[in-house]
């Protein structure tokens, strides 16, 4: 598991007191890798920002039920990749109604630019959401397979074949691209 800085534990206790500036500080500590979780499974940028705000307002209602032994982070990326998963069950249930027209964005996330990045994301939809969840946040974000595992509460093996089979995927969706450089 990642190292927890030392002063968690004291920031995490001083919240359950009712500390608004240590839960602040805590979510400073986190938000990165919270949105880093979020993005791995929603399809923008606005819906992970929204998982990461559902999940730390989650978070801060359940305080009082966290153990501060525990990692913090750990028990706050599973409830940021519920949020996310939400969102995602959401967004399935209202895009059903609606046209399968795609119209681009105005407000794009400014790593989404190039072909290159297009072509993966497009080819990153094709996978199924868990395997896209485990290849971005083993890949891109850095996750080892024992955090991936349990912030998707999934066993570690489950992250390691699910990381494999989206690599294969990923290479027979992209493969054409090899033959054009």
């Amino acid at each position: 598991m990642t190292e927890r800085p030392a002063n968690e534990r004291e920031l995490v206790l001083a919240a359950q007191r009712g500390q608004r500036a240590a839960f602040s500080a805590l979510v400073q500590m986190h938000e990165r890798r919270a949105y880093a979780v979020a993005r791995s499974i929603v399809a923008n940028h606005e819906d992970a920002e929204d998982a990461v705000q559902d999940g730390f307002l989650h978070a801060y209602r359940a305080l009082d039920r966290f153990l501060p032994d525990q990692a913090f982070g750990a028990w706050l990326h599973r409830i940021v990749a519920n949020a996310a998963l939400d969102i995602t069950r959401r967004r399935k249930v209202r895009d059903a109604d609606e046209l399968p027209e795609t119209v681009a964005s105005l407000f794009r996330d400014p790593a989404e630019d190039g072909e290159l990045r297009s072509r993966l994301t497009a080819a990153l939809d094709e996978l199924p959401p868990r395997q896209r969840s485990v290849i971005v946040l083993h890949d891109v974000e850095g996750f080892k397979h024992s955090e991936i595992g349990s912030i998707l509460g999934i066993p570690e093996g489950t992250a390691r074949s699910d990381l494999h089979y989206a690599r294969t995927q990923l290479r027979g969706l992209l493969s054409d691209m090899r033959s054009e450089q």
